[in-house]
Parts: C-alpha cells; sequence; structure tokens
C-alpha cells in the first residue's frame, strides 16, 4: 500500500496500486482526469477481477473548477427476456444470484468509458484509447498477481461457483483456488481489451465483441440478447445535490442510493455532533443511516419510476423535521437485512483542478460467475436486485435499470477545496462515506487518521438471521459500552481491520494543484502522484 501521497501534479487514488500507478502515468504523460479515470479503471478490471469488471456497470462525477459536475449513468437495463413469468416459470420465486439466469442485465461500464472519453476530448484530452487501455491489456496478458482478498473470496465461494459456466476455467489452477501471489493470465480478456481500444468502445454494443457476448450469453441462457446490447447507450444526466454547513454536497441519482448519502450528510450536519468518536458522533450517524434508509427503500428505483423526486427529501425543511424525530439518546429498532456487494471506487484530480469520482462494479464478489468463454468477460449480477413480485418497487421488467448500491462523492467545500470519495461496499457505500466526510471535513481529522480509523456497518451479515450494529475492535471502549446502554443491537467483529467495512479512499485538494490523497489500509491500493 503506498499510503498518504501529496501532488501538485495531479493523483490518482484506487483499491490497488496497480491502477492508481497506471492512471498516474497518464498524468505524467499530459493527460487528464479523465483519461487518468480510464487508464485506471481498466486496469482495476484486470487485476481485481473479484471486485469488479468490464461485465459490469459504472457510474461517473467529473467536476471542472467553478462548474457543476456532470454525471454519467452507466447503468444497464435488464434484457427483452427477463421477464417475471420466464424466472417463475424456471421455478424461481426471487431472483438468482449466480448462473446464467442471474447475468440478466446489460452490463454498462463500457458504454460509461466510451462517453467518459467522449468528456475528455472536451476538456483537452489527447491521449489515444489504446495508450489508456495498455498497461490493462499487458498485465491480462502477461498474468496478474492475485491478491489477498481474490484468493480469499475464490476460496470462500467456491462452492456457488465452481459450476457456474467458465469460472472454474478463468480463475481456478489445476481446477483448485489460486494462493495470494499466483499468476493469473486472462488472455482472452487481454484480446477483447486490445480489440476494443482499436475498434472502439462502442463495439462492445454493436460489433465484433457485441456478437461474441450475445452468442456466449444466449448458450448461457441470459435473457440478454445482442439487441439489447446494440439499443444500450450511457447517459448524461443532472446529479443530486445538498448544501451543508462548509460544503455542497454530489452524488448519483437514482436508480443508486446516492439520496441516501446525501441524506446522511444532510441529518448529521443539523445533530452537531460536538467530537468526533464521541458516542453522539456514532449514535448520531447510525440513526441518519437508518432514516436515510427508509427513504432509499420506499423512493430508489428505475428513474423512470421513481415514486416521490428525491428534491423533495433534499429540501431544508425536510430535513430538518426528519432530524427532530432522532432521539439521541436512544436507538431507534432496526429490522433491516443488507444487502451484499463487492465493488471499486477511484478517484482523480489533475493540475487543473478537474476532479473525477468514478466507481465500477459487477454486484456481488465475481457477479454471476459466469466467464464468456470467447471474450473472457465476466458477468455481472446485478439484476438480483430485482424483485419477482410485480407489485414491488423494483420488480423485474425488460429495459428497467435495477437498483444499485453503487454511488460515487464529491463536495465542493466552501474554502474552494474538492473533495472526492467513496468505498465499495455494497449496502454500506453510503455509511463508509458518512464516516470519512464527517471525520476528515465536518472534524478536520488527516486524511489518512479518517481513513485508517475504526468503522461500523448497520445491518444483517449475509445469512445471518440476526440485525446488528458492526464494529472494529479498535473503537473505544467506553463509546461501545454507550452505544449498548442507548440500545443498538451490538457485535463487536474481533478484527481490528474489516474488509467488511469496505475499502474507501479519497482525494482533497485546491483548484491550484495543491493535493492530498490516500486509500484504505483494509485495501491493496494507495494514491499515487501524477508528476
Amino acid at each position: 500500500m503506498a499510503g498518504i501521497c501529496h501532488s501538485n501534479a495531479g493523483l490518482v487514488t484506487a483499491p490497488h496500486l496497480a491502477a492508481s500507478e497506471a492512471g498516474a502515468e497518464v498524468l505524467r504523460a499530459g493527460g487528464n482526469a479523465v483519461e487518468a479515470m480510464i487508464a485506471a479503471a481498466a486496469t482495476i478490471a484486470v487485476v481485481y477481477p473479484h471486485m469488479n469488471g468490464i461485465g459490469g456497470d459504472g457510474f461517473w462525477l467529473i467536476a471542472e473548477p467553478g462548474k457543476p459536475p456532470r454525471f454519467i449513468d452507466a447503468c444497464g437495463p435488464a434484457g427483452e427476456r427477463a421477464t417475471i413469468r420466464r424466472y417463475h416459470s424456471l421455478h424461481y420465486h426471487e431472483m438468482p444470484t449466480r448462473g446464467g439466469h442471474a447475468a440478466a442485465s446489460v452490463a454498462g461500464a463500457i458504454g460509461g468509458w466510451d462517453l467518459a472519453y467522449s468528456a475528455s476530448r472536451d476538456l483537452g484530452g489527447r491521449i489515444p484509447l489504446k495508450d489508456l487501455v495498455s498497461d490493462a491489456v499487458a498485465r491480462a496478458k502477461g498474468g496478474i498477481v492475485v491478491s489477498r482478498s481474490q484468493a480469499a473470496l475464490t476460496r470462500d465461494k467456491l462452492g456457488e461457483l465452481g459450476e457456474v459456466p467458465g469460472f472454474a476455467d478463468t480463475f481456478l489452477i489445476d481446477g483448485a483456488p489460486p494462493e495470494e501471489g499466483a499468476i493469473l493470465r486472462l488472455e482472452k480478456l487481454a484480446d477483447t481489451l486490445d480489440h476494443l481500444s482499436n475498434a472502439g468502445l462502442s463495439d462492445f454494443y454493436r460489433g465484433d465483441v457485441a456478437a461474441e457476448i450475445a452468442a456466449d450469453l444466449e448458450r448461457i441462457s441470459s435473457p440478454v440478447t445482442r439487441a439489447d446490447l446494440a439499443r444500450y447507450e450511457a447517459r448524461l444526466r443532472k446529479p443530486l445535490s445538498l448544501a451543508i454547513s462548509g460544503a455542497t454536497l454530489f452524488n448519483a441519482p437514482p436508480p443508486t442510493q446516492g439520496l441516501a448519502s446525501l441524506l446522511i450528510l444532510g441529518l448529521l450536519d443539523r445533530l452537531k455532533p460536538a467530537r468526533a468518536e464521541s458516542f453522539e458522533h456514532i449514535h448520531g450517524l447510525v440513526e441518519a443511516i437508518k432514516r436515510a434508509f427508509l427513504v432509499r427503500d420506499r423512493v430508489v428505483a428505475d428513474p423512470d419510476r421513481v415514486p416521490e423526486p428525491p428534491s423533495g427529501f433534499l429540501n431544508a425543511g425536510w430535513l430538518e423535521a426528519e432530524a427532530a424525530k432522532i432521539d439521541m439518546r436512544r436507538a431507534l429498532e432496526w429490522p433491516y437485512e443488507a444487502k451484499p456487494g463487492d465493488t471499486v471506487w477511484l478517484g482523480a484530480m489533475d493540475r487543473t483542478g478537474l476532479a473525477v469520482s468514478y466507481i465500477q462494479s459487477v454486484y456481488w464478489e465475481f457477479g454471476s460467475g459466469c466467464v464468456l468463454p470467447a471474450t473472457g468477460i465476466t458477468w455481472q449480477n446485478r439484476a438480483a436486485s430485482f424483485s419477482l413480485d410485480p407489485a414491488a418497487l423494483n420488480a423485474l421488467e425488460p429495459g428497467r435499470k435495477p437498483f444499485h448500491t453503487l454511488n460515487p462523492a464529491m463536495a465542493r467545500l466552501s474554502d474552494g477545496r474538492m473533495f472526492v470519495y467513496g468505498t465499495m461496499g455494497g449496502e454500506g457505500q453510503p455509511q463508509t462515506q458518512a464516516q470519512i466526510f464527517s471525520r476528515v471535513i465536518t472534524h478536520g481529522q488527516e486524511l489518512d487518521a479518517a481513513l485508517d480509523a475504526p468503522r461500523f456497518l448497520l445491518g444483517r451479515t449475509w445469512g445471518d438471521p440476526h440485525t446488528s450494529l458492526r464494529l472494529e475492535n479498535r473503537f473505544d471502549p467506553d463509546v461501545i459500552a454507550a452505544l449498548d446502554r442507548a440500545g443498538h443491537e451490538l457485535v463487536v467483529l474481533d478484527e481490528g481491520y474489516s474488509d467488511t467495512m469496505g475499502h474507501a479512499g479519497a482525494i482533497l485538494g485546491r483548484p491550484t494543484g495543491d493535493l492530498i490523497g490516500d486509500h484504505d489500509p483494509r485495501a491493496d491500493g494507495g494514491a499515487v502522484a501524477g508528476g
């Protein structure tokens, strides 16, 4: 892990150091932050294949100094054959999570790269696409070093993934999970990335790569067709925003849970806990998270199906009234089931102050588990967030976008600085974002200290019947005791640094290029300067 990094020449941070270095090398070559992010996104899709890939979705926030951020929605919809009737006929009562039937939505990430690449040209970028993905191609062809988390997750999930089409051939070595440090070659993925860098990224949807993807998806009984691929395009949309004390926050609109991330900080701003890491700080965060998640689960869906506009919850009147309902001495009862997810967040700023917050994912670890043999692409299982109940808010329907845990975060501070931050962690993303922001911006902690500090996660562990507030074991015992007295159902983990708490990162900087960045000690990444 590279550790905290200062720079006047741009900076990239990612949960794998190779991705940070790929992005930083683009900055050194004169590229801008968007170009650097494309390079970092390509590399991390190769070196962290259990967490993300080009068979998943992505969301971008891109901000020029003094201008409102642009938001790129690169979320793919359910395939044209993805109907509730079809899944009921296959004897499913809920959406499958692994295998070909789980590979039920279009992968939007490459469409997002394509739109971001066009934006980079508008911003003066001149680095050829082939150069941006060359590091990823070389690593995939030459072989990646299996990380600690990839080795552990391959071993832990082998029972449910071992028979999924393409998984064993791609991610096992001699029929067994690889050990940490083993070399794993992804030659088909290298060929696909190389082809896209020459033919153009749209080939993923409307060219030779699309034809190969569609044929392989049909063979594994996915409901996504070549026509679904051909009609897909990433979209520029307006981000959500919220003004709080000393900052304007930006995040992703539906179908993401970005609304929840903003609401948590909007509520905490009104609670005003006096001291970081105190009972009031942690309790206030947890109670704000509960209130925000209740709203999220009521309204966040496909943007064309949202029952209430998010703006109604981002006004001062609603936030004041909701904050007043929070009991700062007692925990709200919380019968809530957390949603799993594995993801990567990456951030970049260049010497001009151009800032990028980006997140991409295949949803669960290894997504659907299906690896398409012709292209080497691991396909996401994001459609698992759909319901097979036609009356549900997020009912499965062809062309409909699934609920997304992904949400990149960004804040423009009143003193002129920009803060880009984010994390992996599915359900935990808004929670970790709030902990990082409140520590660094509200309470003035140093960035490395805030990322290192113990974290909590509200919600059930996958398969655990008990709702709980899980805490790393480095919290102050007096704070833990006070949380217990307030009625929180607590689980203190045996770990001081748990992957459950996400892999967070952040960059804080001024438009003049005075930047500081760091990444989570729980991950394999770091921040790397562009000069």
